[in-house]
């Protein structure tokens, strides 16, 4: 099936504008890299043209005296000049381009000018733009290798398809995943992105038969929504694998790079894993996790199991101890299996897993697959280094059975021309080769994750709730609480004072302890102006407290809650993906270390519920010493009501809740914001 980028990644001819004899320019490395392209081809040079050569004056002119359609147009003119030959190429029938050259909007006000010219071309003539600051693209299987890299015309066809934000790290990731044994279906570098961006070829390629497996790099995200749902349409057939800049300041590099500001990283990557992506943090995890999800995947389970059969114990053992970092299950072997490997295994060796086989022989298939059929293995894991005399690895693992029906990862060691030769007999059987422990973990993680993920994953977003929208503002922590109590959220019992008789009516009404606060809704962090006053007891503290507050001030008088462990969570609009929910423990500390969890809105109370399972202290809402258990159930039907909450209100920015106390007897709102639009300027002029 075709798609609207076909004439971009699948041309039937290629046109070079701007080609050149100088081999240092970049008109003339790109001539050499399209030079194998079976199609129709092209070269264009308005100031030397030689038509006897095959250079044309024109692209008219070239698609005049060249058989086949030209399709694509590669722009190798400055940036100055890219607006013109882009209309000129489209004139001539050109439907797609790639514009490599820089000067656009990293290049200040003027490059912003060409970059805006460029846009409206492409615009006004429907060609698809790939650029600019981007060194191409390249699809191995069609010969096709728009790239002024050398190199990357020698990159083997296979099913990998990489898209990054950057042209050379386009270039580095496919180096590296064909150094992994790999081979890449399409690789494109988005450069700028002024037409075409990742997730343009994302839908593209959920549609690629070609593809069973994608790399995602994201330095930015102009359009969140959009690109979410690109990642959520391929994930939902084809695995994709993600890596996010942006974990430290990065902002000015990036923006001198591509011209465009850095997105939240947290937000992002928090976002791609709702949208179905496995999220890595590095380069090296991305090629693993790739290296198997590309040939192998588990049956979507929330918890799958994972079996570990070593040759050597030591490797073997540093798989295990990272596996259980990660958080993967281990279970031990069934009564029955155990029997089964103690008659095919010396003595004294380790069987209830991980297997220990000592130094490996005859019986290791027969070990392998009685492993990988323990019901409570899904995923086995196997460490040998090469040892020809003893046992041939990749025979073994293809007699037990191993592959798409029976899932796993090998780990090979020993010499690198031992190591390739098994390697490639492996993957040609569909089984997916490492060469290290933390590599075989990281594939690990990778496969475990896109199990629990489709185990979870919807068919797209949470309908909204129906719920009444926020009142317009401002509102006070009164009006606030007032609000999330009509939402079901547990909130203190309290009165609103104007007066100080007011208060210590409310004192005696409520009794001590109280908790006392300026009311106003201008004031966002009471603590920080000595606006809030805790354990109040007599009228003579009550006195105190007002005094210090201030003369003539409203305050909330408020019954002191129970002792537990205090949340942060809150609702607000991203300004790239809109509406998100974030969720964490109270306290600065918990700010520091930013140990909270990210999800989109609106989501459902189920998915709310999974939040607290992202957090690195997670125990301490499960009854740590002696403490109140999290209701998950309650919990999430709290995010879900606040998310929806927001979502019927436009004209609100934010919606806090902190702390949100968790108590033997539930949740409870001990303090809320609720934080609305600024007015467009015009009407504060007004005002």
């Amino acid at each position: 099936m075709t798609t609207h980028l076909t004439p971009l990644f699948a041309p039937e001819g290629v046109v070079v504008i701007g080609a050149s004899r100088q081999s240092g320019k970049l008109g003339a490395a790109m001539a050499r890299s399209l030079a194998p392209f079976p199609g129709a081809r092209a070269l264009v040079n308005a100031r030397r043209p030689e038509p006897d050569e095959g250079v044309y004056a024109s692209v008219a002119e070239a698609a005049a005296h060249t058989d086949g359609r030209l399709d694509l147009a590669v722009l190798c003119v400055p940036a100055a000049g890219c607006a013109q030959a882009l209309a000129e190429a489209a004139a001539a029938g050109c439907r797609a381009a790639l514009v490599c050259a820089g000067g656009f909007g990293e290049a200040g006000p003027e490059g912003e000018e060409h970059a805006e010219e460029l846009r409206r071309v492409a615009r006004e003539t429907g060609v698809r733009l790939l650029g600019p600051n981007t060194s191409g693209f390249f699809a191995p299987h069609l010969g096709l290798t728009a790239s002024f890299v050398p190199a990357a015309g020698q990159l083997p066809a296979g099913d990998i398809a990489v898209v990054a934000a950057s042209g050379g790290v386009n270039h580095a990731l496919s180096f590296d995943l064909v150094a992994a044994g790999n081979g890449i279906s399409l690789g494109v570098g988005i450069g700028a992105g002024l037409d075409v961006d990742a997730a343009d070829v994302l839908e593209h390629l959920a549609e690629d038969g070609r593809t069973t497996a994608v790399a995602l790099h994201l330095e930015t995200v102009p359009d969140g929504p959009r690109l979410v749902a690109a990642v959520r349409r391929v994930a939902a057939v084809k695995p994709v694998v993600a890596l996010v800049v942006g974990r430290s300041d990065v902002g000015d590099f990036a923006r001198s790079h591509t011209g465009a500001l850095a997105t939240s990283w947290r937000t992002t990557r928090a976002a791609l894993r709702q949208a179905g992506a496995v999220v890595v943090d590095d380069e090296r995890e991305l090629v693993d996790a790739l290296t198997a999800l590309s040939r192998v995947q588990l049956r979507p389970d929330p918890d799958p199991g994972l079996g570990i059969v070593t040759a050597q114990a030591g490797p073997g053992l540093l798989l295990a101890d990272r596996a259980g970092t990660d958080g993967i299950r281990m279970p031990e072997l069934a009564a029955t299996t155990q029997g089964a490997l103690s008659e095919l295994l010396p003595p004294l060796t380790y069987q209830r897993n991980p297997v220990d086989t000592g130094r490996p022989g005859e019986t290791f298939a027969r070990v392998l697959a009685t492993t990988a059929a323990d019901p409570a293995v899904d995923l086995l894991a196997v460490y040998a280094l090469t040892e020809p005399d003893s046992v041939d690895l990749a025979s073994a693992a293809q007699d037990a059975g191993l592959g798409a029906d029976s899932p796993a990862v090998v780990v090979v060691g020993g010499l690198p021309e031992d190591v390739a030769e098994q390697r490639a007999r492996l993957h040609k059987a569909g089984i997916p080769a490492l060469t290290g422990p933390a590599s075989a973990a990281n594939a690990v993680r990778a496969l475990v994750t896109h199990a629990r993920q489709r185990a979870l994953r919807g068919d797209g977003p949470a309908p909204e709730q129906a719920v009444a929208p926020v009142p317009p503002g401002p509102l006070d922590e009164d009006a606030a609480k007032t609000f999330l109590a009509g939402l079901g959220i547990r909130t203190p019992d309290r009165v609103a004072c104007d007066s100080r008789a007011d208060a210590h009516y409310a004192l005696r009404l409520l009794g001590g302890p109280v908790a006392v606060k300026v009311l106003d809704a201008a004031i966002l962090h009471k603590t920080e102006v000595g606006g809030v006053h805790l354990g109040v007891r007599t009228p003579e503290e009550l006195d105190a407290a007002l005094d210090a507050i201030g003369p003539g001030r409203r305050c909330l008088v408020e019954a002191m809650a129970p002792a537990g462990g205090d949340l942060v969570l809150g609702v607000r609009r991203d300004p790239v993906f809109g509406p998100v929910v974030l969720a964490g423990l109270g306290g600065t500390a918990a700010e520091a270390l930013a140990d909270v969890a990210i999800r989109l809105a609106p989501l459902s109370a189920a998915d709310a519920a999974s939040m607290p399972d992202d957090l690195a202290a997670r125990a301490l809402l499960d009854g740590w010493r002696g403490g109140p258990v999290l209701d998950r159930a309650e919990f999430g039907r709290v995010v879900a009501s606040l998310a929806a909450a927001l979502a019927a209100s436009p004209d609100t920015a934010e919606i806090e809740i902190n702390p949100l106390r968790l108590t033997a007897d539930g949740l409870i709102a001990l303090d809320a914001v609720i934080v609305h639009t600024a007015p467009p300027a015009e009407e504060n002029d007004h005002a």
